[in-house]
């Protein structure tokens, strides 16, 4: 996997995301279709709620909202989606 600060993706962006069902059908076509989106650093499917926690790599802000608007939202079943955006990192990751 290529450093996406390599690749001019320094804006990192966290996302809450539910499904409206959890069918196999639906979930497989949503892990596949954010699978394949090179965006997506860490896809985590949860216990509860949310139904998943998704870490996206991308430019800048337009460019969120273009991979939000043409890949996220695209997906069939989508029940919520709440953003993060990080103020201040206190601790990074080790």
């Amino acid at each position: 996997m290529i450093d996406p600060v390599a690749r001019g993706r320094t804006f990192e962006v966290l996302i809450d995301l539910s499904l409206e069902a959890q069918d196999a059908q639906t979930v497989a076509h949503f892990e596949q279709t954010l699978t394949q989106a090179e965006e997506v650093l860490e896809l985590r499917r949860l216990f509860g709620t949310p139904d998943y926690f998704v870490r996206v790599a991308v430019a800048d802000l337009p460019a969120y909202e273009t991979f939000l608007s043409q890949t996220v939202m695209t997906i069939p079943r989508i029940k919520n989606v709440t953003s993060h955006f990080t103020l201040k990192t206190v601790k990074p990751a080790a």
